[in-house]
């Protein structure tokens, strides 16, 4: 076997030793015909190198092909918000952040409104002046943009909007909410319809409720149900181990409709198809106005005939008045394009910038002694200051008396300046037993908005209160007033008790049960639990 082995080793040796051999002659018969370059020391060595070629020498076949490469796609660019943009729908979808639902209320929302694009493009039309603003105060909080659309819901974005349980303003602020987040509610003006001290106090609390459940949806359950009201509601299902998520909290069907509803804006005003198709209007993405101080006490038809505008376009941007005479020290809002012409107009106005001022009774003084005094009749002195017919006011209570030329005026004040009232249809959804959403049959009606002449509130310092109601026909209103005073504290007491309530604002009427009755009256709650309506 070693034998073998080994006869094996030098058979392979010689194999290998003659292929050497017959590998190098004809190496060098091939370098015999190359020709030598002129530096060449090791003429085999250049075969194993690799060829050099001069460009002439290059054959037609081995010329190398080149090809054009495409520019690599180009990524998808974040979005940025601060860039500019033509329309404010764009700049309000680029900051939609919360999260979605797609739940039947939100179909059936959606809907409805999108079987109504008139009231749609009417409701935008009243928040071209106030929806830029809104727009840039959520931005700079760091807010999702889609609580923008919320005054559709709450106020179909009418400032004068006054519900039945006293909330008022685009936000629709009960009083007692209002003076929580420092709305006054005085004699001279109720700044829960101030469109910008209101927006400011709405996004205040809806960033403190948020900050509180750290849920945009229950944010929005406890702005419209009240947080104490949502936090009892999320104890009982932590009791019971079930989530707590708005889905799943035990609420009145007024709540459980409210962030549907808002969903539903969300999705049509987040389609630009759609918005197109519905005809809705583009709203240019600039200030709509500017704001400056009243330098003096300034009659409201003066304000806007030196602004160059309509008293009823005045009354719009500035709708918190209560009197037809602006204080001293208030902030004015004026169109963006008009605020040179009121600055110019105002520096050469020579005439006396109000008619009116304001009286402080003394005691014993009768309002018809007082309407002698300044040459003005009873009657019209009443409807000037908002007093029903039989009120005794005490000491230290304020009207409005003329001045100078005021008396013979007087025709044109016996209406404080107010926004039409506005009514429109809302849908309700009829419930089933258990608080499920029945099928079919669903029913409108109409939620009246009132248009104020007078004030609400409790002013401050003792003064009177007033608070006026319109009927359902839009007639002659019915007023109260209660002077604050020693001869005032059984009306002071009952606007007190007024001012604790609480009651739900509802964009649209509580649904009915499925028994066709309708639901008994929302509980009031009381002041401490932050509903604002």
């Amino acid at each position: 076997m070693l034998d073998r082995n080994l006869l094996l080793a030098v058979r392979r040796l010689a194999l290998t030793g003659a292929g050497l051999t017959l590998i190098g002659l004809s190496s060098l018969a091939a370098a015999e015909e190359l020709p030598a370059a002129p530096n060449a020391v090791f003429p085999l060595l250049s075969l194993l190198s690799p060829s050099v070629v001069t460009p002439g020498e290059v054959a037609p076949g081995e010329a190398l092909t080149t090809q054009e490469l495409k520019a690599a796609p180009q990524l998808r660019r974040t979005i940025d918000l601060t860039s500019e943009q033509d329309s404010l729908w764009s700049r309000l979808r680029n900051g939609f952040a919360m999260n979605n639902l797609g739940d039947d209320l939100t179909l059936h929302y959606q809907q409805w409104y999108q079987n109504r694009p008139d009231a749609l493009r009417r409701m935008v039309d009243r928040a071209r002046p106030y929806l830029h603003h809104i727009v840039e105060e959520l931005e700079a909080r760091g807010m999702p943009t889609e609580l923008a659309l919320l005054p559709m819901v709450e106020s179909s974005f009418n400032p004068m909007a006054y519900s039945r349980a006293h909330a008022s303003g685009l936000w629709q602020f009960i009083p007692a909410t209002g003076k929580r987040f420092n709305l006054e509610q005085s004699w001279w003006q109720d700044q829960r319809r101030d469109v910008l001290a209101s927006t400011g106090a709405a996004l205040d609390y809806l960033q403190t409720i948020y900050e509180m459940h750290g849920d945009w949806h229950l944010a929005l359950a406890s702005y419209n149900w009240g947080e104490g009201a949502v936090k009892k509601a999320i104890e009982k299902n932590q009791a019971r181990g079930l989530p707590t998520d708005y889905a799943s909290l035990n609420m009145p069907p007024e709540t459980r409709h409210y962030v549907p509803k808002l969903q539903a804006l969300k999705n049509i005003f987040g389609n630009p198809a759609l918005l197109a198709q519905l005809g809705i209007p583009e709203i240019a993405n600039r200030a709509y106005f500017a704001t400056l101080e009243a330098p003096r006490a300034m009659d409201i038809k003066t304000a806007a005939r030196l602004a160059g505008m309509s008293t009823e376009e005045f009354v719009r941007l500035n709708p918190a008045h209560n009197r037809p005479v602006i204080k001293p020290e208030t902030p004015l809002v004026i169109p963006a394009d008009k605020l040179d012409t009121f600055r110019s107009n105002l520096e050469n106005n020579q005439a006396p910038l109000s008619e009116w001022q304001a009286y402080t009774l003394k005691s014993g003084e009768r309002l018809d002694q007082i309407a002698n005094r300044f040459g003005i009749r009873l009657s019209d002195l009443q409807q000037v200051n908002s007093l029903p017919g039989k009120i005794r006011l005490g000491a230290g209570s304020t009207l409005l008396v003329p001045a100078g030329e005021g008396s013979e005026d007087v025709s044109r004040y016996m209406k404080a300046p107010a926004l039409p009232q506005i009514v429109e249809p809302e849908p309700v959804v009829r419930q089933a037993k258990g608080g499920k959403t029945g099928k079919g049959g669903d029913k409108f009606a109409s939620r009246e908005l009132t248009s104020r002449d007078g004030g609400k509130g409790k002013g401050k310092g003792g003064k009177a209160l007033q608070a006026a109601r319109q009927d359902t026909g839009g007639k002659a209103a019915k007023q109260l007033a209660a002077a604050a005073g020693k001869n005032s504290g059984k009306t002071a007491g009952m606007q007190a008790r007024n001012d604790s309530r609480a009651a739900t604002a509802k964009a649209a009427p509580a649904p009915k049960q499925a028994s066709g009755k309708s639901p008994a009256p929302a509980k009031v709650a009381k002041s401490g639990n932050g509903r604002r309506g």
